[in-house]
């Protein structure tokens, strides 16, 4: 199963096994990670499961679309070229290793 390590502001890691098809915001909920709120649960509607995608991985992932882009420029945290939606990625085995980092704020 593909791991994915979240990274809170303080840097304590947190690694966690996910499914293949599981979006990452999905994991972090079911792990009881704290820094993805997910107030729409997934629909792309709140940036309130705003990342920062770690190094290599970003290419992996298809592009940001037009509804998460909008999304982007409304969350609390600065938006960064890394920033990314958690509902909007889907784990596969080709992003196992992934890093993505919590914002400092989510609401």
């Amino acid at each position: 199963m593909p791991t994915v390590t979240y990274v809170d502001p303080d840097g304590t890691k947190r690694e966690v096994e996910v499914a293949s098809g599981k979006r990452v915001m999905q994991a972090a909920i079911a792990a009881g990670i704290d820094g993805i709120v997910a107030e729409c649960g997934g629909q792309a509607m709140c940036a309130t499961c705003h990342v920062y995608v770690e190094g290599p991985w970003a290419q992996k992932f298809p592009p940001v679309s037009e509804e998460e882009d909008e999304m982007l420029e409304d969350t609390v945290s600065p938006r960064t070229e890394s920033s990314r939606l958690s509902c909007q990625l889907v784990v596969t085995g080709e992003v196992d290793g992934l890093i993505v980092r919590l914002p400092e704020a989510q609401i």
